[in-house]
């Protein structure tokens, strides 16, 4: 996971903006049919002839949103194209294309750029869309990144934060609370480096965790699995900010009340074991944690038999008239009104 500290350094005034952005994105080949022109003309062309376009972007900042100190720049290249690509996902759309931008101090070299983009095209190879264009410009601190991420889906495809529906079930994909767990590990790992910078962190018992922090993934596979299930979801988002934030967001765009059940919710046993070290509740980081990327949608009870046993999602709670709100019915049957405690990039707080 460390870098390589002494690499090979070529100044970056040595390229120039435009030889810069030539250098980094001559090996990206466009794939997809909708891509008629993509880097190196004013803007990039774009056909989806008869399809809604769906486009999504993000900002990330160096001391905000991630910390070089232990997040390889391959990763967060990487990190950078997955994060955006989720939004569209969320939409129940493909994703098609992507545009990177960069602010960039002039303690990185070309190199370090090199393995950002490095990270930026695994990325695009992986999900099949194409980089299409971005800007680069200096930064008087640290390194800005910005991405935009576009796709499409035909008008009845789409699912929007404001179908869900009383009585529909609340569903969600995969496990929570690893990338915050993850991050965790991260930051006493550096704090311990800062004190004693020979110590060599043992990683091994965290690497499902530190993954899902440094190299998380965005759910394609559960669009081309619902399709393939004939299910339409009737609400979608992105779980980004964490779950009880989400489902707040659900249920005011939807008009909606909720109840999940704390003993549904899908925890990885490295998440139990790794809040028990971290003395915190997995209930409370499934809930506020965040930068999971995993998909929370809602579907009209008659479709359940179609998801019933399949071991990507799982069956959270239920949506219920606005005037009950939104609750954690706990293990013990309290009921316990959510709050959004996510992340909040203003404050840094989770």
């Amino acid at each position: 996971m460390l870098e390589d500290k002494n690499p090979s350094r070529t100044s970056l005034e040595q390229l120039g903006e435009f030889g810069l952005i030539q250098h980094l994105t001559k090996d990206f080949e466009l794939k997809q049919s909708s891509s008629i022109m993509g880097v190196g003309d004013d803007a990039a062309i774009l056909d989806f002839g008869d399809h809604k376009t769906v486009v999504s972007t993000d900002l990330l900042v160096e001391g905000v949103h991630f910390d070089l100190s232990y997040m390889p720049l391959k990763h967060l290249g990487y990190k950078a194209v997955i994060v955006n690509l989720s939004d569209i996902y969320a939409m129940n759309a493909q994703a098609t294309q992507v545009t990177v931008s960069l602010a960039i101090s002039n303690r990185f070299p070309l190199e370090a750029l090199e393995a950002f983009y490095t990270g930026v095209a695994q990325a695009c190879k992986l999900y099949g869309v194409d980089m299409v264009g971005g800007d680069t410009t200096s930064s008087t601190k640290g390194m800005l990144i910005s991405v935009t991420a576009l796709g499409f889906a035909k008008e009845e495809q789409l699912v929007y934060r404001s179908g869900a529906k009383e009585n529909d079930l609340l569903v969600v994909t995969g496990d929570l609370g690893g990338a915050y767990l993850g991050l965790q590990v991260l930051e006493r790992e550096k704090a311990v480096f800062k004190v004693n910078p020979n110590s060599q962190p043992d990683l091994e018992p965290y690497a499902y965790i530190v993954e899902r922090q440094l190299k998380p993934e965005a759910r394609k596979d559960i669009v081309e699995l619902l399709k393939k299930l004939e299910v339409r979801p009737t609400a979608m988002i992105d779980i980004s900010d964490g779950l009880s934030s989400e489902i707040l967001h659900l249920c005011e765009r939807s008009d909606v009340g909720c109840n999940l059940y704390e003993d549904k919710i899908p925890l990885d046993p490295t998440v139990i074991a790794a809040a028990e070290e971290f003395k915190m509740d997995s209930t409370l980081i499934a809930l506020s944690g965040g930068e999971d990327y995993e998909l929370l949608f809602t579907i009209d009870q008659k479709e359940f038999p179609k998801i019933k046993g399949n071991p990507n999602l799982t069956v959270l709670g239920h949506m219920t008239h606005k005037n009950e709100g939104a609750h954690l019915i706990s293990r013990n049957g309290a009921k316990i009104p959510l709050t959004a405690q996510g992340w909040n990039s203003f404050t840094g707080n989770e």
